[in-house]
């Protein structure tokens, strides 16, 4: 079974809007609203493609209950550690005018280390042949190094870690083998203090790095320039389509757990990696998650590349 994990899940609020001036009302084209959090929209996708998961997490208030309820409708199976706080809602702004995205983030609400405790409890359920994709930011109250906590676990306990989080604890999960990790350019530069020399090389160096120390796969995306596989036996490279970006917030939840599923489905590493950029520019051309229907058109403009031997 795969689980995921949201440790600090939102519901998101999407904007268009013709123009945003100061101290006027500034009425919209459209909006939607979004049950999400990086695991959260894994499950989605994974669901969409036809692989079962459980969704797992922490949250709290109506926020949570909708979150959950949406997944539910989905038919996902969810086990969230529920908290007495809200969980929060988060704002993306496309202004027309202008071609600009605004993001506002929040930083979620407080949990304490009973509810922290409850979940670990959940993960240590966990067996051989599961695995967990812990993504995202944690809620206030939950440490960073829990990472490594679930990295000892994943390692005693057999299942296969897959980590989304930006935070530099990540490093510290190297040497107890997670099954996969999925940076982007910014964050696996920043861990190697290295921000300055953002370019394929250099990436493809740094990875291989964390190959070395006992990551078994890095999936590495690249924005608008594509994404990077990197394991022991091979370096791929995929372009990305051209598409006009409306939301780019869930192309890399998308592109994950479109490369989960092609593992489930037992895709090849090129086919699998081809497919995932293009659902990943298709959610970036959308305002949403994709519903796969431009996919395959997406790919005719992806080739894949060998890097090294």
């Amino acid at each position: 079974m795969i689980y995921t994990c949201t440790l600090n899940p939102a519901i998101d609020l999407f904007i268009e809007t013709e123009h945003l001036k100061p101290e006027i009302v500034n009425r919209t084209n459209s909006y939607d609203i979004q049950p999400n959090g990086k695991g959260v929209n894994v499950s989605f996708i994974l669901k969409h493609l036809g692989v079962d998961n459980t969704a797992l997490g922490i949250g709290g208030g109506f926020t949570s209950d909708f979150i959950e309820e949406s997944l539910r409708n989905k038919g996902i199976k969810t086990d969230f550690t529920h908290i007495d706080g809200i969980s929060r809602i988060n704002v993306f702004t496309r202004v027309v005018d202008t071609d600009t995205e605004y993001k506002q983030v929040n930083n979620g609400p407080e949990v304490n280390k009973e509810k922290v405790n409850d979940f670990l409890e959940k993960i240590s359920e966990l067996k051989k042949d599961d695995k967990l994709v812990v993504s995202g930011s944690f809620s206030k109250g939950v440490p960073a190094d829990i990472i490594i906590k679930i990295a000892k676990m994943a390692q005693k306990q057999q299942f296969d870690l897959v980590i989304d989080t930006s935070y530099p604890d990540v490093v510290e999960t190297i040497g107890y083998h997670p099954y996969l990790l999925k940076p982007n350019d910014e964050e696996l530069l920043s861990w190697f203090d290295d921000e300055e020399n953002n370019n394929i090389p250099t990436l493809i160096s740094h990875s291989k790095e964390l190959i070395e120390k006992g990551a078994k796969n890095i999936l590495l995306s690249l924005g608008s320039k594509g994404a990077l596989l990197i394991n022991q036996d091979t370096v791929l490279f995929g372009n990305a389509p051209k598409i006009k970006v409306v939301n780019t917030a869930c192309s890399g939840d998308t592109m994950l757990g479109t490369f989960l599923a092609g593992i489930e489905q037992g895709l090849n590493a090129e086919d699998n990696l081809k497919r995932s950029i293009a659902a990943a520019s298709s959610t970036a051309a959308s305002s949403g998650l994709t519903d796969f229907k431009d996919v395959d058109e997406l790919m005719k403009q992806i080739d894949i590349k060998k890097m090294e031997e």
